[in-house]
Order: C-alpha cells, then sequence, then structure tokens
C-alpha cells in the first residue's frame, strides 16, 4: 500500500513539474509579441522615473514652475503614448509596424 502511495506521488510530481515543457511553444510572433511588451513596459517604467525626476527638480529648485510645466506635459504626453501602445498590443496583438518603439 505504501509503495503504491509513494509511486502516486512521484507521478503526480513528474506531471506537474513536466507540465511547462509539454505546453505548445509560442511562435515566433508571440515571441515578439512578448518582447514588444517587455521592451514598451520597460519604456513605460523609464517615462514615469523621468516624471518623478521633474517633479524633484522642481522641488529642490533645479527648475522652474514654468519649465516644469512644459516639461512635465511633454512627458506626461509621451507617457499616454506609450500606454496606447500597450493597450493595443494587449487588445490586437501585435501592433501596426509604423507603431513600433524603435
Amino acid at each position: 500500500m505504501d509503495l503504491v502511495l509513494v509511486l502516486l506521488l512521484v507521478l503526480v510530481v513528474a506531471v506537474v513539474v513536466s507540465a511547462p515543457l509539454r505546453r505548445p511553444s509560442a511562435g515566433p510572433v508571440a515571441g515578439r509579441d512578448i518582447a514588444l511588451r517587455a521592451d514598451l513596459e520597460a519604456a513605460r517604467e523609464a517615462k514615469y522615473r523621468e516624471i518623478r525626476d521633474a517633479e524633484l527638480d522642481l522641488r529642490t529648485g533645479k527648475l522652474s514652475a514654468e519649465d516644469h510645466r512644459g516639461l512635465d506635459r511633454q512627458l506626461r504626453a509621451e507617457a499616454i503614448e506609450i500606454l496606447r501602445r500597450l493597450d493595443a498590443l494587449g487588445e490586437g496583438g501585435e501592433l501596426e509596424e509604423s507603431k513600433r518603439l524603435d
């Protein structure tokens, strides 16, 4: 009886561990989408960091309020464009070639 339970446990572990190997692999298009999504997410985080840096520069006096408004407007517009690209990738799959992040 113990031997049957041990064998059953080994079988369950083998099935769970080998599950990723049995899954169909992502094709070249899916691989490009994954890479594009990763690039866009990295660009999004970098843009958020730029926005935070500009806010810090305003608070520390490195930027005037007027300069900060212009820079903030530009950075936020760029962040919105990145978010739109991420949304388009999520909805329709691959982005059009003209909208790819270079």
